[in-house]
């Protein structure tokens, strides 16, 4: 419920926040299941509710309605980042793990780079000596790893990984995946979109865009759930290769 502010003016200020939180607190749930249905098994839903009331309660704590941004967008982004800042101090993803990421990512930019295209999942298990199942497997783990950006090093450094849309800057009226769009590097997003398979754009596109879960979007495109984590997956990898590619190009690589 979202309330008046002429109403909310009159209350005092610990009533007034407590209406806030409570107006939306739906959203916690929503960001909660969203992500926590993209983690392994053992990570509990709960843990992810607590930091998410957390961030809530932070947003309210810091939202200024004479600025121009709503507190439903002001707090989507403080309730995800909090879940996702909370998952980054857990370093659940293994180091091997993460080896095998960084692996996967390798592989697909020295491909692109021989094809002169985005490769196949095919031609990557093949350059991987993993069988496509195997590689499917892989990716499954490896996009709960994406969501918490622990994955995303450069090639040539294992310093502090960067995700490349789920990391993107605050703009409390737009979704990450637009930030990133409208960021500096734009045109090597849109570029490097362009060289996904249709099945990987409109993955992205429901996520990001759309911002359906895993499992909408398994509906729609009549899919099994896990399926549609291993496109994603994959679809990310490849993004994050593509532009590493296009910097290096340019020479503005850091």
């Amino acid at each position: 419920m979202t309330y008046p502010q002429a109403y909310l003016d009159t209350m005092p200020e610990t009533d007034r926040r407590n209406e806030l939180i409570m107006s939306e607190l739906s959203q916690v749930y929503y960001q909660a299941r969203r992500i926590h249905e993209r983690l392994p098994q053992h990570v509990p839903f709960e843990d992810l509710v607590h930091a998410g009331v957390l961030g809530l309660i932070e947003a309210v704590r810091k939202y200024n309605p004479k600025k121009n941004a709503s507190l439903k967008s002001f707090a989507s982004f403080r309730i995800r980042g909090a879940i996702l800042d909370s998952l980054r101090a857990l370093d659940w993803g293994s180091r091997p793990l993460r080896r095998k990421g960084r692996g996967v990512a390798e592989s697909i930019s020295k491909l692109a780079n021989k094809l002169g295209r985005s490769p196949t999942e095919d031609e990557i298990a093949a350059d991987l000596d993993l069988e496509v199942s195997e590689l499917h497997t892989l990716l499954r783990r490896l996009d709960g790893l994406h969501l918490v950006g622990q994955i995303t090093s450069s090639r040539f450094d294992d310093g502090e990984p960067q995700d490349l849309i789920e990391s993107a800057p605050a703009d409390e009226d737009e979704s990450p995946f637009e930030i990133c769009l409208k960021s500096e590097r734009s045109e090597y997003l849109a570029q490097a979109i362009r060289t996904l398979t249709e099945k990987e754009q409109l993955v992205v596109s429901l996520y990001y865009r759309e911002e359906l879960t895993m499992r909408e979007i398994a509906a729609v495109m009549d899919l099994a759930e896990s399926r549609v984590s291993q496109i994603h997956s994959l679809a990310i990898t490849k993004l994050r290769a593509a532009i590493e590619n296009m910097d290096l190009e340019e020479g503005t690589f850091r």
